[in-house]
């Protein structure tokens, strides 16, 4: 007999089809177990508002767990940086896979530097803008939404003079011929999590659990754990931008985090490095030392 195919829910982009048919083909590799992938519409794809008034995180994500309880479907793959850092106790992160390319992308016609004053640069994250402020302060920063396609399509019709993306959605998209430059993280440092997908199904499965499970990478659970906990620890008080990026070696766990003035100008950036057993203590800490150095107050000016 053969087993019933696992059906494995996403969104209907075109990017969130092509990260879950990716996590598809791994299992099937794996396991020869076959994924059929079922499309779901979510308030997130629906929604004209920009996502920081949708409070960001978790508007794509609470469809595909409402299939989840319903069985519907047995897993899902998120982008992890879409995760609420609090953990919902009825599903349960059961693979975080190997993680991609962490870093920012420029779609322009030139690299970043070369970009004349003035110009206008489309990007729908308020950290990216208040890091791009930051290294120039002459460009205009504009807000905007729409899948990878729409947002490089406003720069080759000339609306605008470059867009920033994750530069792992672009691989994921085959379209990385298109990157005129990835910034390093000295110049920006990623979302916690970027470049990271989750799979997540109901906590009580125990059988699917494990099935998941041969996917998940030990390196990027720690490195990604931190960053959230810096992230969580944050968000008590932060409507400023954050970035964290960590790197477990398989000794040590070096983790990297900023909060930065939504105007670029002001920044507290802190580094810490200790056991990758640890990862979530370490991640706190770091978000209380950034706090005792003014973190809240950069964060406290965009709160109301």
């Amino acid at each position: 007999m053969t087993p019933e195919p696992l059906r494995l829910g996403t969104r209907r982009s075109q990017l969130a089809t092509a990260q879950s048919q990716m996590v598809a083909d791994a299992y099937t590799e794996r396991t020869g177990r076959a994924i059929e992938l079922v499309g779901v519409t979510t308030f997130g794809d629906v929604t004209k508002a920009h996502l920081a008034q949708l409070g960001g995180t978790g508007v794509f994500v609470s469809a595909l767990r409402d299939k989840l309880l319903d069985g519907e479907i047995d897993f899902a793959v998120h982008s992890l940086k879409d995760l609420p850092t609090k953990q919902d106790p009825r599903f349960t992160l059961a693979a975080l896979p190997a993680r991609h390319d962490h870093r920012d992308a420029l779609i322009a016609p030139c690299k970043f530097a070369d970009l004349p004053p003035g110009s206008r640069v489309g990007t729908g994250s308020p950290r990216r803008v208040a890091m791009l402020s930051a290294l120039r302060p002459d460009l205009e920063y504009v807000p905007i939404r729409g899948n990878a396609d729409t947002r490089i399509s406003r720069v080759t019709s000339g609306e605008l003079d470059a867009v920033v993306l994750a530069t792992a959605g672009l691989n994921r998209l085959r379209r990385a011929a298109e990157i005129a430059q990835i910034f390093e993280v000295e110049e920006l440092l990623p979302a916690p999590g970027q470049g990271a997908l989750a799979v997540e199904c109901r906590a009580d499965l125990a059988d699917i659990v494990a099935f998941l499970g041969v996917l998940d990478d030990p390196r990027t659970r720690s490195a990604v754990a931190a960053e959230r906990a810096v992230l969580s620890a944050l968000e008590a008080g932060c409507s400023a931008p954050v970035g964290a990026y960590a790197v477990d070696d398989g000794h040590t766990l070096n983790l990297t985090a900023t909060v930065v003035a939504l105007d670029g100008r002001e920044a507290v950036r802190k580094s810490t490095a200790g056991s990758p057993s640890e990862a979530d203590s370490l991640g706190r800490r770091l978000a209380a030392e950034m706090i005792s150095e003014g973190a809240d107050r950069l964060m406290g000016e965009h709160s109301h």
